[in-house]
């Protein structure tokens, strides 16, 4: 595979990454503003928020918290199961992470299906439902991303890319490098925004602001043709013996 080839192939694989954080903020907010006042994907959050309510008393919402927390650990559990490892010498986007992807897009459409049912008014034990559902789908994201067997490049979980971002401006690294985790950063502040937004403006349909780019981003990456790499990374590497 030529230089150019394998920087284009790159870059379309952060440009994907970048888009699914926008869907990773949509569906956080929803989830905290709509159903029950916990993350979908931010679990530090939700384990600073469980320690509150349950030491205040208020063991509904702490409930909220925790059955985020449990749903998400069993979306990456799916997820890597679903995804498998990096291997040596894959495409720069393996098949499986689509799989994965798949099926996180069965989640979110039966999120959508459910709210506009309701015209975006579940009540409080529907809305614990679609939470778990909501945490489920970014754990099961969480795990496709890390099947691309890149160090430090993730969709969920991003104080990692803050801090990576800082030192880096502190380092004075080219601008071109700091670059993609500026734009992962941004994405998230975007999509959470659209999704506030789409709650208060649009709310009988506001799990679409999540669902139509997911579904648009899994259609990219199923259709685009992802050359094999010409090395691979050391975790890459690591993770495959």
């Amino acid at each position: 595979m030529s230089a150019p080839g394998r920087a284009a192939g790159t870059a379309r694989r952060h440009a994907l990454v970048v888009a699914l954080t926008f869907v990773t903020g949509t569906v956080d907010a929803l989830g905290f503003t709509d159903l029950g006042g916990a993350f979908s994907s931010v679990m530090t959050g939700n384990m600073v928020l469980l320690g509150i309510r349950s030491a205040s008393g208020s063991w509904l919402e702490a409930g909220h918290a925790g059955l985020a927390i449990l749903s998400f650990v069993l979306g990456v559990l799916g997820g890597a199961r679903i995804a498998g490892h990096p291997r040596a010498g894959e495409p720069v986007w393996p098949r499986r992470a689509s799989v994965a992807l798949g099926v996180e897009a069965v989640l979110l459409g039966g999120v959508a299906i459910v709210w506009i049912v309701l015209g975006g008014a579940p009540g409080p034990e529907v809305q614990q439902v679609l939470l778990a559902l909501c945490a489920a789908a970014l754990g099961v994201q969480s795990s496709a991303v890390q099947r691309l067997g890149v160090s430090g490049l993730s969709s969920t979980y991003l104080t990692g890319t803050l801090t990576t971002l800082v030192a880096g401006v502190a380092a004075r690294r080219p601008a071109a490098v700091l670059l993609p985790s500026l734009l992962v950063l941004a994405a998230l502040v975007v999509g959470a925004g659209a999704g506030w937004a789409a709650s208060a403006a649009v709310r009988p349909v506001a799990p679409l602001v999540a669902l139509v780019p997911f579904l648009a981003i899994l259609s990219v990456a199923a259709l685009t043709r992802w050359a094999q790499p010409t090395h691979v990374d050391v975790g890459t590497a690591a993770a495959s013996r």
